[in-house]
């Protein structure tokens, strides 16, 4: 039997009486769009063409820069792993779009070269992570789960080596074991990496950068499970939303919006009727402490 069309012009199967539903292809980030705002995740991966964006953020860009020369970091031979090697790193992977100004840019650059020196001159150069910018997936009976971890480390447990998740983070604001504890992309992460690494991985670290902390926190097998069956509630709202949208229903509807603190952030603000009604942040908003006044 051929295909149908859904709306967005993708083929889509027709089903058979008994057929298994199909999995949920996604990535943590996919989920956390749709549990901040179905409203926003409708705009990202449903409406086809993407609606317009808007301007990219500093706070972005400064984040991916810093992701990057780590991970480069990591790349070389660990006989040249050393401080001296982050100016020529940071300014290779350096993105420059969302800042106010060449003075606000040249701020945000200083004090990422200090957070990275800080933090490389806390970590062993010899040792190999078990992954650096890392792919992991897995399936359950909804997901069909991929998602890349900042790195993951190798470690003693009590029942020999263990997978630790390690995310970065650049933001202004510190972090605690609360965040640590309910991320819900950390927890897949080290679900996924138990099944691509068949060794035990519970704990999950937010390391931030700016102050130099580390939040953690251990998980159990119970509470991975809880965390699992949290995204697979989430994946089976959008399935049941994407599927009435298909037939008919008001896309407004089955995606509504969330508004909150969030919306004068959102990249979808100018189109989201609540959003619109949102104060916009500039661009440069969540990098502008880093400017000396």
């Amino acid at each position: 039997m051929p295909p149908t069309r859904s709306r967005a012009g993708v083929p889509e199967q027709l089903g058979f009486d008994g057929m298994p539903e199909r999995l949920f292809v996604c990535t943590p980030s996919k989920l956390g769009a749709y549990v901040d705002c179905p409203r926003r995740y409708r705009y990202s991966y449903v409406d086809r063409p993407t609606p317009p964006k808007g301007p990219p953020w500093a706070h972005n860009s400064l984040g991916a820069s810093v992701h990057t020369a780590l991970k480069n970091w990591f790349g070389l031979p660990a006989d040249r792993r050393d401080p001296s090697v982050l100016p020529t790193l940071l300014k290779s992977t350096w993105v420059r779009e969302g800042y106010r100004d060449v003075d606000q840019e040249r701020a945000a650059y200083r004090a990422a070269l200090g957070w990275l020196e800080t933090y490389v001159a806390g970590l062993d150069p010899e040792e190999e992570p078990l992954g650096v910018e890392r792919v992991v997936a897995t399936k359950t009976a909804v997901l069909a789960l991929n998602g890349r971890a900042d790195r993951i480390d190798s470690r003693p447990g009590p029942q020999g080596p263990e997978a630790v998740i390690v995310d970065y983070k650049t933001g202004r604001s510190g972090l605690d074991a609360d965040d640590a504890r309910g991320s819900l992309a950390l927890a897949l992460y080290a679900y996924a990496a138990q099944r691509v690494f068949r060794r035990p991985s519970y704990r999950v670290e937010l390391h931030h950068l700016p102050t130099g902390t580390v939040a953690a926190h251990e998980h159990t097998e119970e509470s991975l499970a809880r965390q699992v069956r949290r995204a697979e509630d989430t994946a089976r709202d959008i399935m049941a939303a994407e599927k009435a949208v298909s037939a008919g229903a008001d896309p407004d509807a089955e995606f509504p919006t969330n508004p909150g603190p969030l919306c004068g952030w959102c990249d979808f603000r100018k189109i989201c009727p609540s959003g619109s009604e949102a104060v916009a942040k500039e661009p440069w908003a969540a990098v502008s402490h880093l400017t000396p006044p």
